[in-house]
């Protein structure tokens, strides 16, 4: 393999997904023989079970262009797309400053930062689809 250009960018984990889709990886450690490398369908097994795995690259598109008003960094944006917030104290978690920036809408002007957070939860939802069901959950 010949690396064309370092650092070229940050890669969400859909796209790491669609790409090891392509070299042909799956989950069964007998279908990768000879395809992709081991790791490379452990990576793959494993990014099944993040909200990569039913995101396409129209509703990762529809959230960056959606998502404008909120003022988010790339990490930030790179953060949601590939962990998928579905709570307030997830997006806390993900978005720096979170708090101080929601706290002002679009215009710059002072807003309940809580609406501002659902406001931004509710986008999440309508832009992503849900994301897989936890193992836990799956047993019962």
């Amino acid at each position: 393999m010949k690396i064309e250009k370092t650092n070229a960018g940050f890669l969400t984990n859909f796209e790491v997904l669609d790409f090891l889709r392509s070299r042909g990886a799956k989950t069964d450690p007998m279908g990768c023989l000879g395809a992709v490398a081991a790791s490379e369908c452990k990576v793959y097994e494993y990014l099944l079970k993040t909200p990569a795995c039913n995101q396409t690259r129209e509703s990762i598109n529809e959230f960056v262009t959606r998502c404008e008003s909120f003022k988010l960094t790339n990490a930030d944006k790179l953060n949601v797309i590939n962990w998928r917030p579905s709570s307030a104290a997830d997006a806390y978690a993900m978005i720096e400053e979170c708090g101080k920036r929601f706290s002002k809408d679009e215009r710059g002007e002072a807003c309940n930062e809580d609406e501002r957070v659902e406001e931004f939860l509710e986008l999440v939802k309508e832009a992503f689809p849900p994301p897989p069901p936890k193992p836990e959950a799956m047993i019962e």
